[in-house]
């Protein structure tokens, strides 16, 4: 299936970014998140999950655009992208009422999300620039 080009611009990968970063800040600064499940750990899940998609487009980003080619120096932009993000994020937590942030276990999920999201992000990329 020939996807539009558009999907292959690292432009829309950015912009996707930002919808993602601006959807994290919305969801810290919340004071209750209902959880779709009840699980020991489910929060880290929701986390690594969240930080996988926004790992993937920041690297997506960065690989269409020619930039990061090493996959070695990729892979660690997109978990210091994350890690960074991660960071502000459960900083920002800690001004939030109801939420307590400053978890370094949520902080590693957002590290092993943005790993994961960086292995898929080569897989879609390969997809991407299928002719």
């Amino acid at each position: 299936m020939k996807l539009p080009r558009f999907f292959s611009s690292p432009w829309l990968w950015r912009f996707l970014v930002v919808l993602w970063f601006g959807t994290l800040y919305w969801l810290s600064s919340q004071t209750h998140l209902p959880s779709p499940a009840s699980f020991e750990g489910v929060d880290k899940l929701e986390h690594a999950t969240f930080f996988a998609i926004g790992g993937m487009c920041f690297l997506l980003s960065l690989r269409l655009a020619g930039l990061a080619k090493a996959t070695a120096i990729a892979i660690l932009a997109s978990v210091l992208f994350c890690g960074a993000i991660g960071g502000f994020d459960e900083w920002h937590q800690t001004y939030t009422p109801g939420r307590s942030g400053g978890d370094v276990w949520d902080w590693t999920a957002d590290l092993c999300g943005g790993f994961i999201g960086a292995l898929l992000a080569f897989v879609a990329e390969r997809w991407l620039r299928r002719d």
